[in-house]
């Protein structure tokens, strides 16, 4: 753990090849150059991760029976004609509008009646080209896990690209981390989040045909009306390496302040660069503070800089926990917490953690509270005391009333280009 305290020269060295105020960032390829090509895994059905074999073309893509291939027409009478008054959010790659379908036939219906869906409408100019609007349809066709959001369906007619998702009503983390209105999100509900968007990249990393998701930060991990975390937008997520390759080359993408600092130098792509991101969501979590804040200055413009002196010393920690959690915190969880974002932001990869390692860590952090809870009914009643299980079987936040907050992720932070 001293290595990843100590070893700021690398991290700061490939930081630096951000350049200051720009959104988009450009490696040594250009986005307009030939990219490399897409690493699209195969699957017959919906999948729990296990296999993704071989390489699919776009039509098998397109084809996949777990998904309903609307009409422009469907969604544009889903959405009451993409009305402004729909509109839950925009950003680089366009806009997110609250729509309407029949839940067992998937047509459009009426405003405030069946199930309420997320329209994602990109922009022909946008971040999200077609190649990373297929990505997206790809994976979130064939995967499957409480921590991921489902993709219901999507419409490709012309320049027209749009995909329908499930309805998230808590929105995202970033919304509940940085900006102002939301009820602050206590300590237990910040770990509750911590762990679900951990099994979500647990569940990627472990598959058999590994599952890089390259895009990890606040404002991919939406919530639920119960603030059980899911994982969103996979345009930018690759296959991982695979037989004896320890990484996959490839276009630096992502997003400033949480790529690893060794992707961003090299190109080259692990599941641990996603570890890397993790670990600065942790920080965020425990600091209320964003991975970059131009606001902020000097140091503390970059989180992970300001906070690394204080991560390892108990006595130093309080100093950059979120002032809104009005120090009702754990004090020995918050500080394997912080130990453990440390670990994810070793500048050495190879010394991270692995996801389900980081999940254990955090599960574990729960235990105590679990038990505690148990012994205390053991007393009350004199029955055996059931463990209630972290996972929690999540409800279906579709199942929700139109007067369920609207919020989905839409502010999109920069992204490395």
């Amino acid at each position: 753990m001293g290595n990843c305290l100590d070893s700021s020269a690398k991290v700061d060295t490939a930081q630096s090849s951000f350049g200051s105020g720009v959104s988009k960032i450009s490696s040594k390829t250009s986005p307009s150059s030939a990219s490399p090509s897409l690493t699209i895994p195969s699957s017959g059905e919906r999948s729990n991760g296990s296999s993704l074999p071989t390489p699919r073309t776009e039509g098998e893509i397109l084809s996949s029976p777990n998904l309903k291939a609307f009409s422009f027409n469907e969604l544009k009478n889903a959405t009451r004609n993409f009305r402004p008054d729909s509109l839950l959010g925009e950003g680089g790659f366009g806009y997110v509008f609250k729509g309407w379908i029949n839940e067992h036939t998937l047509t459009a219906a009426k405003p405030g009646s069946g199930m309420v869906v997320a329209v994602k409408k990109l922009k022909p100019e946008g971040f999200q080209g077609h190649k990373e609007w297929l990505t997206e349809v790809n994976y979130l066709g064939q995967l499957y896990h409480p921590n991921l959001v489902k993709l219901i369906g999507y419409c490709l007619e012309g320049e027209n690209r749009l995909l329908v998702y499930e309805f998230m009503p808590k929105g995202s983390l970033e919304n509940h981390l940085f900006r102002r209105g939301p009820q602050p999100l206590s300590w237990a509900t910040r770990m509750k989040v911590a762990i679900g968007a951990a099994r979500g990249l647990s569940f990627l990393h472990e598959a058999e045909s590994q599952v890089i998701y390259r895009d990890f930060k606040a404002s991919n991990i939406l919530l639920d009306s119960e603030f059980n975390a899911k994982l969103s937008d996979f345009g930018l997520a690759k296959a991982g390496p695979t037989g004896d390759r320890t990484h996959v080359s490839t276009q630096v993408m992502g997003t400033q302040g949480y790529a690893a600092p060794e992707y961003v130098a090299t190109g080259r792509l692990t599941a641990k660069s996603d570890v890397y991101s993790f670990g600065v969501v942790l920080l965020e979590l425990l600091s209320g503070r964003r991975a970059v804040d131009k606001t902020k200055v000097g140091v503390e413009q970059n989180l992970v800089d300001w906070t690394k002196p204080y991560l390892g010393d108990r006595r130093k920690l309080f100093r950059i926990m979120d002032t809104k959690l009005e120090g009702q915190y754990p004090q020995k969880a918050t500080f394997t917490a912080a130990t453990l974002a440390s670990q994810c932001l070793c500048a050495e990869s190879k010394l991270r953690p692995t996801m389900s390692v980081v999940l254990a860590t955090l599960e574990q952090l729960e235990a105590p509270k679990t038990a505690a809870r148990n012994s205390q009914s053991e007393q009350q009643t004199l029955s055996v005391p059931r463990r209630k299980s972290p996972m929690r079987q999540h409800h279906s936040p579709l199942n929700i009333t139109p007067s369920a907050s609207p919020l989905l992720s839409h502010r999109q932070s920069p992204r490395v280009r």
